[in-house]
This record gives structure tokens, sequence and C-alpha cells, in this order.
């Protein structure tokens, strides 16, 4: 059996679950609501403040999708609870960010500065040389951060870049002279 896959996901007072036929899964909480669609061949069901997940059969697919299932209900959970938050630093001389609305600033050295807008329920926060990307669905906000730190990623010489808070960027030696 799946370690995680068979593990009950603790629904919290606050949180409602509501499970739909094909696996259509809502869940609100003080933050928000999430809904997702589950893989069908999953059987999710409610027993009490705990969410169940099992399998089928044994076939590798379905051992796949059933730590899944799980994983992504526990994520939505957390996400209507606590939320998620992503944090990004940026490190370079006249590199900066700049937020006004939702609209986030980049200048990183390119001829021109490169402007990004907040997607629908997410809030990036700048502060100084960080940024932080806050919302409730986990996939969101790792795919948000994941597109600003493309627009200049760091790189192994000096280190210049966005790179995420608790990233290590592996250093090079730069070239030495001919005698």
């Amino acid at each position: 059996m799946s370690r995680i896959g068979r593990m009950p996901i603790a629904v919290p007072a606050d949180v409602t679950v509501t499970i739909a036929e094909n696996n259509h899964v809502t869940v609100k909480g003080p933050k928000g609501t999430l809904e997702r669609v589950l893989p069908a061949e999953m059987e999710i069901r409610q027993e009490g403040a705990e969410i169940l997940v099992s399998r089928p059969n044994d076939l590798k697919k379905m051992k796949s999708l059933h730590g899944l299932t799980r994983t992504l209900i526990n994520n939505m959970i957390i996400g209507v609870t606590q939320g998620y938050t992503k944090t990004l630093e940026i490190n370079g001389v006249g590199y900066r960010a700049a937020k006004s609305g939702k609209k986030l600033t980049l200048t990183l050295g390119y001829s021109h500065p490169v402007e990004m807008t907040d997607p629908e329920g997410l809030e990036s926060v700048v502060d100084g040389n960080k940024i932080t990307v806050k919302g409730i669905d986990k996939e969101k906000v790792g795919q948000y951060a994941a597109e600003i730190r493309s627009k200049r990623a760091p790189e192994p010489y000096k280190g210049k870049g966005i790179k995420y808070e608790d990233e290590v960027i592996r250093r090079k030696v730069g070239k030495t002279g001919k005698k």
C-alpha cells in the first residue's frame, strides 16, 4: 500500500469538504474555496472529521494516483486554512522590484523594465530585495514564483538574478589568465 495514500486526512472544524460525482472535490475554508476534479478511479470517502482515499487494485498507475490524490486533497485543506507563501530574493547591482496595484515591475538589467500582473487569487508583496508570493492554491503559488524567477535566473559566477530564499547557488570559479 502507498504509505502516503493510506494516511487519513484530518479535516479542521472550520473547513467543509464536499465530494461530488466523478471525484469533484470542493474545499471551503476561512481563506477561500478551492475546487478540483481528481482521478475517477480513486475512491474518496469522508468518515467524520477524516477523509480516506483508497484504490481499486495494485496496478502501477493506481499506486501512483493513490498517493497523488491524497496529497492534492491535503494541500487544498492546508491552502484554505493557512495558505501558501514562496519568497524570492533579488541579487545584483541595480536589480530591483516595485509594486503598484496588481502590477509587479522588475528592473533586471535589460533595456526595459519587466512588468508582470498578479494572477487571480494570488498576491505578491515587495519588501526591499524580497518578493513574497501568497495564495491558497499551492500549484499556482509555485507556478507564479517560477515565472518571476525565470525572468532572470541566477547565474553561477556572481550569483546575480532572482533565486528562491532557500535555494543554494553552486558558484563556479571564473577564468584565469595565461602566463
